[in-house]
């Protein structure tokens, strides 16, 4: 076992990733996996379907992209699908009439300025509507294969419960941890954080007693659990 109060920032981090990489195995995936399991790594799809997951559970999101994606997979397609279909189909994902505007807007964007191709850089993607610095490292990193650290709600609140960092917002949580860790362990650190974050760290009674970190995570905020 690793002694966590003579290893250094990074090292503890590592150390961290390599627990959950061992304790997530046979939990249930995010949904981004999911959508390039079933669909294959199509940058366009990862795009729309994490627009469709803000703020809303993967639970939700997941099937409203299949319902979509039987629709249309390509931005032209998805142009000639009238809002009103599309927003029957994503519903009840939240905002799901926004949403719905949202992808149109996304698609006339891409077939105008960059030939129906999703742009593969971040200043391409915050460029298009709807897109925050959570969706586009998310295309980066899913859809594009390239580095990209996807900060959301649980892995800012997990990040800060093991004290590996101390901020007050995911885009703060997301600079301290590229500051952090190398880009090779984004993904990996990312990844692991959701899944843990569905299943065991949760944001009201965590359940402490069954998680692998219980033995080096301060529990910096947390008050009670389980």
């Amino acid at each position: 076992m690793i002694n966590f109060q003579h290893e250094n920032h990074l090292a503890r981090a590592i150390a961290i990733i390599d627990l959950l990489k061992d304790a997530t195995r046979g939990m249930i995936p995010p949904a981004s996996d999911s959508i390039i399991e079933e669909f294959g790594r199509e940058p366009f799809l990862v795009l729309i379907s994490c627009i469709l997951s803000l703020r809303t559970k993967d639970t939700v999101s997941l099937p409203a992209s299949r319902r979509l994606f039987l629709l249309a997979k390509t931005p032209e397609l998805m142009l000639n699908v009238p809002l009103s279909v599309i927003q029957e189909a994503v519903y009840p994902v939240g905002f799901y009439r926004n949403k719905a505007i949202t992808i149109h807007k996304i698609c006339m964007m891409l077939i105008e300025k960059h030939e129906s191709r999703v742009p593969d850089t971040q200043e391409g993607l915050l460029a298009l509507p709807g897109v925050g610095r959570k969706t586009m490292n998310l295309v980066l990193s899913q859809g594009f294969e390239k580095p990209g650290l996807c900060v959301d709600t649980h892995v800012h609140r997990i990040s800060n419960r093991l004290g590996l960092v101390s901020t007050n917002t995911p885009e703060e949580t997301e600079i301290a941890l590229k500051q952090l860790l190398p880009p090779a362990l984004w993904n990996d650190y990312a990844r692991c954080m959701v899944m843990c974050g569905q299943n065991r760290c949760l944001p009201v009674l965590p359940w402490c007693s069954r998680c692998p970190l219980q033995s080096v995570c301060p529990r910096i905020m947390v008050k009670k659990t389980r």
